[in-house]
């Protein structure tokens, strides 16, 4: 199939993150584009008020006619009416990985692998490339602060930038230029069943990436067994190849020097958290490879505003503020966590957990516990399943149980605004990739009333 020659693409699940990006990619390129989700939400808003008809009712006559492809995500379930139907009347059906492979050997690819940072360090990369006059286009995980969008198009580009998802080994259908690992920390075991099958897929992976490169990781993981022709790394290591160190915080925003293959000294990064000094300097090396001058770098990254739902501060005022995050594995909540309590000595932290899938919460339920046992007061929410049917004997209790701290609790998401509003409340920070970003606006409409009274 020529995607090129495509004119009406529908999508199952458009208002996924990773659906919606596409959506917008092939919409812009002036392909007719409509879609079926759940349920309404900002996305879909956002989608429509950009001429894209998104329907919430999975009813067979509800596809348009003329439709020539349908693109679904994962987290469509079997039984979806939509997607029995485009299989009963031989309309094609491809899976969102699929398409974004053939979009990789279309435009020359840089991926951005890994089980924590990918949606950070490529938007951090887009805004480098941005600024410095490289034309490229992105398709994000999550809304970037500078743009407002998932989504960054130019018809001259000359590089893709592309998160390149473990689940389901959907990044092994891509091709790419060059590439950068994170991180390989056990996630969708449900998928892999061990860490050892996971790591073979990274390294099929790494082996995907063209042999002049380069592929860029986390210095570390060349101990885990990731290869390649031109393997360079970066991290706090004095054996990396790009190296950040010096790390400071200096009137609120962190700053740190460039070393190695990249020489910058003091470079201010205006996302907050040591882990995003390391995201910002993968992001640094590899448009320093493709050509990126590094006074636009440094601009770059001091300008850039980060990624919607990473450490994103809701609300402030002189009692409290508020922190909403998308953290939703162990070593996410940690540096999370560890942010907060750089920016904001001496003060009680409040943390608001909902676990997502059972899956994930059965497999590392001891390793949050030791997360949040960073915080000085747990909450945790019931878990969000996503995609997963419940699971026996799985639920937030089980982590619960496990934190060794006494100021800790379980409620539902409908009574969190009442547990919230008698409590000495000093940074409260939201935490998952659940619906619990539905709680934002409440919460801080919440704070707001409390200054008030």
């Amino acid at each position: 199939m020529n995607i090129n020659r495509i004119q009406h693409i529908f999508f199952l699940g458009i208002g996924g993150i990773g659906m919606s990006a596409m959506a917008r990619y092939f919409h812009d390129r002036g392909v007719h584009v409509s879609g079926y989700d759940k349920t309404p939400s900002p996305i879909t808003q956002g989608l429509t008020e950009e001429g894209i008809q998104v329907g919430f009712e999975d009813d067979p006559m509800s596809l348009p006619a003329d439709t020539e492809l349908c693109i679904y995500t994962p987290a469509i379930p079997s039984g979806n009416r939509l997607l029995m139907h485009c299989r009963a009347q031989g309309i094609p059906l491809l899976k969102r990985a699929v398409i974004l492979g053939e979009l990789s050997r279309q435009i020359p690819c840089i991926a951005v692998a890994g089980t924590h940072g990918k949606t950070s360090i490529c938007a951090m990369l887009t805004h480098i490339l941005k600024t410095a006059d490289i034309p490229s286009e992105a398709l994000l995980g999550g809304i970037s602060a500078n743009y407002n969008t998932n989504y960054l198009g130019d018809k001259q580009a000359r590089w893709l930038i592309a998160e390149a998802d473990e689940y389901d080994r959907s990044f092994l259908h891509l091709q790419a230029e060059m590439a950068i690992i994170t991180s390989t920390d056990p996630d969708h075991l449900d998928v892999y069943g061990n860490r050892e099958s996971m790591l073979g897929s990274f390294s099929s992976f790494a082996e995907r990436v063209r042999a002049e490169g380069p592929l860029l990781v986390r210095d570390g993981l060349q101990d885990a067994g990731i290869q390649h022709g031109r393997l360079l790394t970066y991290g706090t290591g004095m054996d990396a190849d790009y190296r950040a160190g010096n790390i400071r915080i200096l009137e609120g925003t962190y700053h740190a020097d460039f070393s190695g293959l990249l020489d910058m000294p003091d470079v201010a990064i205006g996302t907050p958290g040591r882990h995003n000094v390391e995201n910002a300097l993968a992001a640094a090396a590899i448009a320093y490879q493709v050509g990126a001058d590094p006074k636009h770098i440094r601009a770059a990254l001091a300008s850039c505003l980060g990624v919607k739902r990473r450490f994103e501060i809701i609300y402030r005022s002189t009692a409290v503020t508020y922190i909403d995050d998308y953290a939703h594995h162990p070593r996410e909540l940690a540096a999370c966590i560890q942010t907060a309590r750089e920016m904001f000595p001496g003060k009680k932290i409040t943390g608001v957990f909902q676990p997502h899938l059972y899956s994930r919460t059965r497999d590392l339920a001891q390793w949050f516990a030791e997360s949040l046992e960073m915080l000085d007061e747990a909450i945790l929410l019931e878990i969000y399943p996503a995609r997963e049917e419940a699971m026996p004997g799985i639920h937030s209790g089980i982590i619960l149980e496990k934190i060794s701290s006494r100021d800790k609790l379980l409620t539902c998401r409908e009574k969190l605004l009442e547990v919230l509003q008698n409590r000495d409340l000093e940074v409260l920070i939201t935490m998952g990739a659940g619906d619990i970003d539905r709680m934002v606006g409440p919460i801080r409409e919440m704070l707001i009333r409390r200054k008030n009274t």
